[in-house]
């Protein structure tokens, strides 16, 4: 498998997780395996079913979305993304069950990185990494 090939994957799954848009969901398995497993401070899906519930969740409490991805590099089987996200927190935030953060209209930005376990040329698991403290922090601003 050619790494730019792996990259292109990556970059696409990222994407593609962070602001699916209309139908961006069905290109899913496109770029992860049916037995995937997708981590974040706020996901956790093991399979493609779970990361479509996950994924349509956090679409409902942001809108306007913008992806900066400022690095790919894959060495192997390995991917790693460096890359920006801002949206406007619009929906409400699911914390828990009984614990709902209602939006406040403002931009969020976030800062994050990404490392991808590739099988075949097919994203096996991806594991996102920020500081989850900083978001909730720009959800609660008033």
């Amino acid at each position: 498998m050619a790494t730019n090939t792996r990259g292109a994957t990556l970059r696409s799954a990222l994407q593609t997780c962070i602001d699916p848009g209309e139908n961006g969901l069905a290109a899913l398995p496109d770029l992860f395996t049916d037995d995937a497993t997708v981590w974040s401070p706020n996901i956790m899906a093991v399979g493609l079913a779970s990361l479509v519930e996950n994924l349509d969740f956090v679409e409902e409490a942001l809108s306007d979305v913008s992806v900066e991805i400022s690095a790919i590099d894959v060495v192997g089987s390995k991917g790693f993304a460096e890359f920006r996200v801002s949206a406007t927190f619009s929906g409400p935030f699911v914390l828990s069950g009984d614990v709902v953060v209602e939006p406040n209209g403002r931009r969020l930005l976030l800062g994050a990185a990404a490392v991808a376990d590739f099988e075949g040329d097919k994203i096996k698991a991806l594991r996102a990494y920020f500081d989850d403290a900083t978001l909730l922090e720009q959800m609660f601003a008033g």
